[in-house]
């Protein structure tokens, strides 16, 4: 019988990367100096703030950042939403079998939901809650790959046989963007109290953006401070 596991962290880990302050700069400024805005001894920091703060979003598209994602497939789902200036590669059920890895909430994860639709409130719940939710998923996701197991044995078709599975089985994708499109996804995946426009994401693509936006800070930490400075909205 095969061994099935339990996560309750998301991976993400920066494979390739073109992206640096400067880049915005030499952008912004072929405008209007063309070869000659390529001097390395203009400042950078204050033209970076202002086409932020006029959302002159164009600048900020020439970078790239390439990552590789592990999260369970209800993360990956809305994720995908996520089109413009995204281009993704996931791993295929079709042609690969899946691991029997699978999401359980970590304790003290939000579980008892009130409010109204966009405008919902979260809070901890109460033992026995979290005891049921945290015991069906480990027993259902366990009896789901169990039959899944039993129909490749029997020959079943990969593309057939995961029909069993559940939402919380680990997935792994690639997910290559640029800045600007990077920042537009964590305006609405991040939940923070200097927004201009409040989000109320799920907890765990939360977990996957928090990690995102480290190496943004990371490689372009001009822009990076510019889009928290302005409210956290994507030029």
């Amino acid at each position: 019988m095969t061994e099935v596991t339990f996560r309750s962290d998301m991976y993400v880990d920066l494979m390739k990367s073109d992206a640096k302050d400067f880049d915005v700069a030499y952008a912004a400024r072929v405008s209007t100096l063309g070869a000659d805005g390529l001097d390395l001894n203009k400042p950078v920091e204050p033209l970076i703030n202002y086409l932020m703060r006029d959302r002159h979003g164009s600048p900020f598209e020439h970078n790239s950042f390439t990552f590789y994602i592990e999260a369970p497939i209800f993360v990956a789902r809305e994720f995908f939403r996520h089109r413009a200036g995204w281009s993704y590669n996931e791993e295929s059920g079709r042609y690969k079998e899946m691991a029997p890895t699978f999401y359980v909430p970590a304790d003290g994860r939000p579980l008892r939901q009130t409010g109204k639709p966009g405008a919902y409130e979260f809070s901890l719940g109460t033992y026995k809650q979290f005891m049921a939710v945290s015991g069906d998923l480990r027993r259902i996701s366990t009896e789901a790959y169990t039959t899944y197991k039993r129909l490749l044995d029997l020959e079943v078709a990969r593309e057939v046989a995961r029909m069993v599975l559940p939402v919380n089985i680990y997935t792994s994708f690639y997910a290559t963007c640029n800045a600007r499109s990077l920042m537009h996804f964590l305006s609405l995946r991040t939940k923070r109290e200097n927004a201009r426009f409040p989000s109320g994401p799920q907890l765990e693509i939360q977990m996957v953006a928090d990690q995102m936006e480290n190496h943004l800070r990371d490689l372009m930490p001009y822009t990076a401070a510019a889009f928290d400075k302005h409210g956290r909205v994507a030029p």
